[in-house]
């Protein structure tokens, strides 16, 4: 077995490490905790209790930064933050300046880029990708192959099924003005949206929404209303008894 742990690190009681495993200075790793093999921990880390990480799994990497990128930017960011009881799967990475609340599920292989928060008890599907800077709420779920751009919301209690894609760029990567315009999605609580669904940049989905599978969505949608079709159009009400308040 041979692992790296800098004596700058603190490890809880009962904590289990697996092998090859590299945790550098300061970071923070709580009681209980099962570290699998091949995980790497990047400087300052701060990991709760009773957190589970998967083998080959990378935790608090600082981002970089393309020649042309406009959304990273180049600079040091904060230590990653995991909450206790977090489930992080195989080959996950997570960047510096991301804070996972209590009991979220990280599948294997999603990433997770800086500067985003993600709320208690939600799951992050296996292959799905959250960009920097979003927000995502508590009781979320975002399944496989989800793609969250760069500036988006996610309020509590939203559904997002496989293979959905979301965009800020209204230019498609041309013009020097787009960098004024970049601007997220924005689904407000209780929002869900199926299989195969498209999102164009700065879109809103209102409350209690449902976005039907392979919808095109093109404008800010109503709330509590089923939303169908290219381009998307309201369908009908959202049936009573699926709202969140009857659930």
């Amino acid at each position: 077995m041979v692992n790296y742990v800098d004596p700058r690190a603190t490890i809880g009681k009962q904590t289990v490490l697996g092998r090859f495993v590299v945790i550098y200075e300061n970071v923070s790793i709580g009681d209980g905790c099962v570290i699998g093999n091949g995980v790497v921990i990047h400087p300052g880390s701060i990991i709760g209790g009773n957190v589970r990480i998967d083998d080959n799994t990378v935790i608090g990497k600082q981002p970089m930064k393309a020649a042309n990128s406009a959304t990273t930017k180049d600079e040091q960011l904060p230590p990653a933050i995991i909450g206790d009881d977090c489930i992080i799967g195989t080959s996950v990475v997570i960047y510096a300046g991301s804070v996972l609340g209590k009991r979220v599920l990280a599948a294997d292989l999603s990433s997770i880029r800086e500067n985003v928060t993600i709320g208690d008890y939600t799951i992050i599907g296996r292959g799905a990708a959250v960009e920097n800077f979003c927000k995502i709420g508590s009781y979320c779920k975002l399944e496989t192959n989800v793609y969250i751009t760069a500036y988006s919301e996610l309020e509590d209690r939203v559904f997002v099924a496989p293979c959905v894609a979301t965009s800020n760029d209204n230019f498609v990567g041309r013009t020097k003005e787009r960098f004024k315009y970049f601007k997220g999605v924005t689904i407000k609580k209780g929002g869900r949206v199926g299989v195969n669904a498209t999102i164009l940049p700065g879109k809103v989905i209102g409350e209690d929404t449902l976005v039907a599978a392979g919808a095109l969505v093109t404008s800010d949608t109503p709330p509590r209303k089923i939303i169908a079709g290219v381009p998307g159009k309201v369908f009908r009400d959202v049936p009573a008894e699926q709202l969140l308040e009857n659930q």
